[in-house]
């Protein structure tokens, strides 16, 4: 086989740069002294290379070098010429994340963007140098174009951090297939889909926070005469900061094929700048629109200044934009099989309020876009409500978002879903419990039967979707006695849908963020799960060993705490508990008699053994178990992590132990 000279000087270097890597010299001559010296005897001859070969095969250093050497067979570059599969050889770096190969399709234009490095990221100007192998925060930039979905190796936090990634993005017409033909100059210059950009900032407790949320207009690269171009990008911050640069980053665009024709930049210019207008006279139309309404609706009652009634909400840029725009009908594929598996999953995302610098009882409000909520992995009760309602909606449910207050008058956010019996049901983003709503007829007589309260939500002021915003004008918005008869035009005014679908509906001229498809996780649970409960024996033993006692574990009866677990999981999924008499009649088989059995169950959403375990031993019931002290002490643990869509993790652990009962 031969190579071109550039081809083999590359080899070599990758060779050599792997020999150093392994200490292979260093190893090469432990083995040609120890050789030596065994050869100096009476019989002394001259050590030949076979000898030397042999001797190095013996101590297994030659398969040491071949273990790490991988063949994989790569489609020829000619096809139709028959060119024959050559192997492509490189070297295996378990720590290093394999690039995937991507084929690409001859009659489709790809985009290729690049980040080139970034650089002002000047809250990390004071940030030390890395040492190799220590643990730090790190910045991983997320993409979403047209359903195409992308992420970052992650990289280390620094003023000018080394992100450096490559990313092809199919830019294909809505509605034609893979045959279909190239998509020309003049249809991308009409496509508004913007790149969206999200920076997050991983710590090093894996605590993930929205550094900056970007919309990026590719279409400047259709005037390059080369088909490419490259700029920098500012990067702003997010809620109270978002007028305040976090970073620039350095963008490289260019088209695959390139383009037989260019537009001229004034032409670009000018449709980006007629979509704007465009949009512009649409949001100011409903805003019109939008203060009639509200004006008709505080003529109905005085009282109604006071109700919670949503109908704008800013985003993590500071863009205000109708409620009705953060919800849509969302399909999870094959990711998400029912409603009560959806409403678990948006409950795995962690609720945390928005951050904001300084005191005050006013909470910083900010409705993240949903591709920012999924990337970070946790937001406030809004985020939950309207992803878990673009779920319900796309499961075929009629659902809406409930703007309202729940104990202590806090304001709150949940879903609400409508049967065609009738029926109502609260949905709990935040938790995925259920609760069937029964109204309270306040006009019965004092002694008939009323159904007691079983939700915690206090006031209703609005609900909504997609499509629809409704207002509630009954005399009171208490919960308990509201009627959700939306088309009862005297208890709930509604907005006319026309005028919400001009600036709420996903069409090309909008302004609306576009929707992202749910990511399938790339955690391995199994994996997960056994490296998760090493981690917790270790604590475990090391705790009981600062306490001087020993630490002896039960396998078996760590492996039957599996069924415990996997039935907690379940009837979070689907509220029906069961499997628990098959656990506790194992568990008694596997406990003797006159011994006693302690087991405690408990639930995070997040993977680090440390955090899990300092939150353990702070229930007397759990430190009981660990610190266990008797006569023959048995100790089991058992972990299961499950996992959702996005890497969302439902992790449980179960600590357990048994002892011969002493009196």
């Amino acid at each position: 086989m031969s190579l071109p000279p550039e081809k083999a000087s590359e080899l070599k270097q990758i060779i050599r740069n792997h020999l150093l890597k392994m200490d292979i010299y260093g190893k090469i001559r432990e083995v040609l002294a120890e050789t030596v010296r065994d050869d100096q005897g009476p019989a002394h001859q001259s050590l030949s290379e076979a000898d030397f070969l042999r001797a190095l095969q013996r101590r297994g250093i030659i398969d040491d070098v071949m273990k790490d050497i991988h063949f994989t067979q790569e489609a020829p570059k000619d096809a139709e010429r028959g060119s024959p599969q050559k192997p492509a050889t490189y070297f295996a770096e378990k720590d290093i994340t394999q690039l995937k190969k991507t084929n690409i399709n001859p009659t489709r234009r790809y985009l290729f963007l690049q980040v080139l490095g970034g650089k002002a990221f000047l809250e990390h100007l004071q940030e030390p140098e890395p040492l190799p192998g220590q643990v730090c925060s790190t910045f991983t930039l997320y993409l979403h174009f047209r359903s195409q979905r992308f992420r970052s190796k992650p990289v280390p936090c620094a003023c000018e951090p080394d992100l450096k990634e490559g990313f092809l993005l199919e830019i294909h017409r809505d509605g034609i297939g893979e045959g279909g033909k190239m998509v020309d100059v003049t249809t991308m210059l009409s496509m508004c889909d913007r790149i969206h950009l999200v920076l997050i900032k991983t710590d090093t407790s894996s605590e993930t926070t929205l550094v900056s949320s970007y919309f990026l207009d590719w279409r400047t690269v259709l005037s390059s005469p080369s088909g490419k171009t490259c700029f920098a990008v500012e990067l702003m911050g997010v809620g109270s900061e978002c007028k305040v640069p976090a970073g620039v980053l350095t963008v490289s665009l260019e088209l695959f094929p390139p383009l037989t024709e260019t537009l001229s930049a004034d032409i670009i210019s000018t449709q980006q700048s007629l979509e704007r207008r465009r949009i512009a006279e649409k949001e100011r139309l409903f805003l019109v629109y939008a203060k009639q309404w509200w004006r008709e609706f505080l003529e109905i009652r005085p009282s109604h200044q006071s109700k919670l009634v949503k109908i704008f909400a800013q985003d993590e840029n500071g863009v205000s934009r109708p409620v009705c725009a953060y919800v849509h009908v969302l399909r999870a594929g094959r990711l998400l099989e029912s409603p009560r598996q959806a409403a678990r999953f948006v409950s795995l995302l962690a609720h945390e309020k928005a951050s904001v610098v300084g005191g005050g009882a006013e909470k910083q409000e900010q409705w993240c876009t949903l591709m920012a909520f999924l990337c970070r992995g946790r937001g406030d009760c809004e985020d939950h409500a309207t992803l878990l309602c673009s779920l319900l909606l796309g499961f075929g449910l009629d659902a809406y978002v409930c703007v309202g207050t729940k104990a202590k008058g806090l304001p709150h956010t949940w879903v609400l879903t409508r049967g065609t019996d009738g029926s109502i049901t609260f949905w709990e983003s935040l938790t995925a419990h259920r609760y069937l709503h029964q109204a309270i007829d306040p006009d019965a007589p004092p002694l008939a039967p009323q159904p007691k309260p079983s939700s915690p939500y206090r006031t209703v002021g609005c609900v909504f979707n997609h499509q629809t915003f409704l207002a509630n004008c009954q005399p009171s918005d208490a919960v308990e006695l509201c009627v959700f008869d939306f088309q009862n035009q005297s208890q709930w005014k509604a907005m006319s849908s026309e005028a919400l679908e001009s600036v709420c509906a996903l069409v090309s001229t909008t302004s609306l963020p576009p929707l992202p498809p749910l990511c399938a996780p790339s955690l391995d649970p199994a994996a997960a799960s056994n490296q998760l409960e090493l981690e917790m024996r270790f604590l475990i033993s090391e705790h009981r060993k600062d306490l001087e006692l020993a630490t002896v574990w039960d396998d078996h009866l760590s492996y039957l705490l599996s069924s415990a677990l996997s039935a907690y999981e379940l009837e979070r999924c689907t509220g029906v508990s069961c499997g628990n008499e098959e656990f506790q009649d194992a568990v008694r088989r596997a406990v003797p008699d006159g011994h006693t059995f302690k087991g405690f169950p408990i639930h995070f959403l997040h993977c680090n053994a440390r955090r899990a375990f300092a939150t353990c031993l702070r229930s007397p019931f759990c430190e009981e178990i660990v610190c266990c002290r008797g006569d023959h002490v048995r100790l089991a643990v058992r972990v299961r992590v499950f996992v959702y869509p996005e890497n969302a993790c439902a992790v449980w652990l179960m600590f357990a132990c048994k002892y011969r009962s002493v009196l």
